[in-house]
């Protein structure tokens, strides 16, 4: 269990001052002058050797991303871009961080471009988030009358500049390349790659693209170490985590943890367990509604880490623990999920565009009962058409949970199949209830 001298949202619940004042007594600003007196360089190679991984989803070294910018600024201005476009569904984290501690977020904008030579970070943030937004402008206004931010940025020599960008609500602006398209002010579509942003994103420049919270935390780790951080969490999956809990728990909630920290642990520690009981789970979806969701004998034993994860063929994701207890009608519940990524899809791509609204289309059938067994095959046979046969991940999102759902509750969808060719009740017990 993190230590809590070892957490670094230490207002994340907003139980203190979020201003500029604040966030000086909690130790944020302290010290910036000395961290942008390292070479770029230096900084760099600190947050390769903490082991951070991006914290928006995919979980690609940060340190390692950061150098692939170029050494020189040449004809081309360098640009960061934090992706503060929170849509995956289950995830809130990005949002206290912004609304609760967002002097952290935009000192790391600094350090961050610092080390990439950056001359301005764009931060672009989801639409909803009206009052995040505001509280993020207040606080980079702030900064900026403190000398902080802007020319000679904190007595530095270094010029850098902070823009808030608010986007309109697309779940697709959360890649990438559909944010940097957006941010230039055309359709949110994502970018063939090659090239990459880190030769060619905004503008045509050079540019970063990080998540909020990957961002936030690299003040923290240049000042108290790269192996501080490294000695939190397990090999190759270092560092504290915000965990966004909701579903079927008695505390729903967003805590900071070690990665690494068994599920059941974190459920039962910090959400109050699940609503009747252990006992009672039924499934839970550990990073997010894109990840396939793992059954009950599976949580059991289960460690939150990527690695861990993957080896059971989910994901950490954004680390959105989304818990759903045997009162749960699970098909339903991933046929709402196929319909979300339908009606977000941009359409670029004919996989991702004909195949998410094919799927939903079939899972609201699974849902009634109304298929043929034989039909969950071919269910899953266009998810691995779909999967990997698009410019984004978005397809990937859109088959993954499906394919969750066939591999780990296929009986159900079945049992519903029988049910409703011999006349009796499709739906499971406690929803005919309803």
């Amino acid at each position: 269990m993190l230590k809590d001298n070892d957490r670094i949202f230490t207002n994340l619940y907003g139980w203190f001052d979020w201003t500029l004042a604040g966030a000086r007594k909690r130790g944020d600003w302290s010290n910036t002058k000395e961290l942008l007196q390292m070479s770029p360089e230096d900084i760099v190679e600190v947050m390769k050797a903490s082991g951070l991984r991006g914290r928006g989803g995919a979980g690609f070294p940060t340190g390692l991303k950061w150098s692939f910018m170029p050494k020189e600024v040449k004809e081309k201005p360098h640009y960061l871009v934090v992706n503060a476009d929170e849509s995956e569904p289950g995830t809130c984290k990005d949002r206290e961080i912004m609304r609760h501690d967002p002097h952290k977020l935009v000192e790391g904008c600094l350090v961050a471009g610092y080390a990439m030579r950056a001359s301005a970070a764009y931060i672009y943030i989801r639409g909803e988030f009206y009052n995040e937004a505001q509280r993020l402008q207040a606080a980079i206004d702030q900064a900026y009358d403190a000398g902080l931010i802007g020319k000679n940025a904190c007595g530095s020599g270094y010029d850098f500049e902070v823009y808030l960008h608010r986007g309109a609500g697309a779940y697709i602006c959360g890649e990438e390349t559909a944010l940097l398209e957006s941010l230039e002010g055309k359709k949110g579509q994502p970018r063939l790659k090659p090239p990459f942003p880190a030769g060619v994103g905004l503008y045509g420049c050079p540019t970063t693209v990080n998540n909020v919270e990957s961002i936030a935390v690299a003040p923290t780790i240049l000042r108290r170490g790269a192996e501080w951080f490294a000695g939190l969490g397990r090999p190759k999956n270092t560092g504290p985590k915000i965990f966004s809990i909701s579903g079927h728990v008695n505390n729903p909630c967003n805590v900071e943890e070690e990665l690494g920290i068994p599920l059941r642990e974190l459920i039962d520690k910090h959400a109050g367990g699940v609503i009747g009981g252990w006992d009672n789970l039924l499934a839970v979806i550990p990073g997010g509604a894109s990840v396939p969701l793992l059954p009950k004998s599976t949580c059991d034993e289960i460690l939150m880490d990527f690695d861990s994860l993957r080896d059971v063929r989910s994901g950490l994701g954004t680390a959105a623990v989304i818990v759903m207890n045997k009162q749960t009608d699970v098909v339903k519940a991933i046929a709402r999920l196929s319909y979300f990524y339908k009606h977000e899809s941009c359409g670029q791509c004919t996989p991702c565009r004909e195949g998410t609204g094919w799927m939903w289309r079939v899972m609201e059938r699974m849902v009634r009962g109304e298929a043929d067994e034989d039909e969950i095959d071919v269910l899953e046979e266009v998810t691995r058409q779909v999967e990997g046969h698009t410019i984004c991940a978005l397809g990937d999102a859109a088959a993954w949970p499906i394919q969750g759902l066939i591999r780990h509750f296929r009986p159900e969808m079945e049992r519903r199949m029988v049910a409703r060719r011999a006349g009796q009740p499709v739906f499971p017990t406690a929803q005919a209830a309803e």
